[in-house]
């Protein structure tokens, strides 16, 4: 399973920005899949997670630091996550990964996942 995240660039604070994820291999839409972020000299940190589709639709994770600003979506027919980032603030600025979980589950936790992307950079200017 491979991953691949793009979408990453240098915006000024209170701009938006909106990641990409495709997934290549494995069966996309029984994945849980996840966004991450590493800041430099912090420890990854979890941002926001969707899970599989179910019975019932998908079920949204978000860190604090990302609700009301940031919202994360699927597209099981392209086997692409997405992460669109609204309001953005200095602080938002990291590397962010998205992660795919076997389990299908939003968690939280990083180590849940099964599968990991590259990373792209997203940098917020004052």
């Amino acid at each position: 399973v491979q991953l691949q995240a793009s979408g990453g660039g240098l915006v000024q604070a209170g701009g938006s920005l909106r990641l990409s994820c495709a997934v290549s291999g494995g069966t996309f839409r029984t994945y849980g899949m996840g966004w991450f972020r590493q800041a430099p000299e912090k420890e990854r940190e979890f941002v926001a997670a969707i899970s599989s589709i179910g019975w019932s639709g998908v079920t949204t994770n978000y860190a604090d630091s990302a609700k009301g600003r940031f919202t994360i979506s699927r597209d099981n027919a392209k086997n692409t996550v997405y992460l669109q980032m609204n309001s953005l603030k200095p602080e938002d600025t990291a590397v962010y990964y998205c992660a795919a979980s076997r389990g299908g589950h939003a968690v939280s936790s990083s180590i849940s996942y099964d599968f990991w992307g590259q990373g792209t950079q997203v940098t917020v200017s004052s």
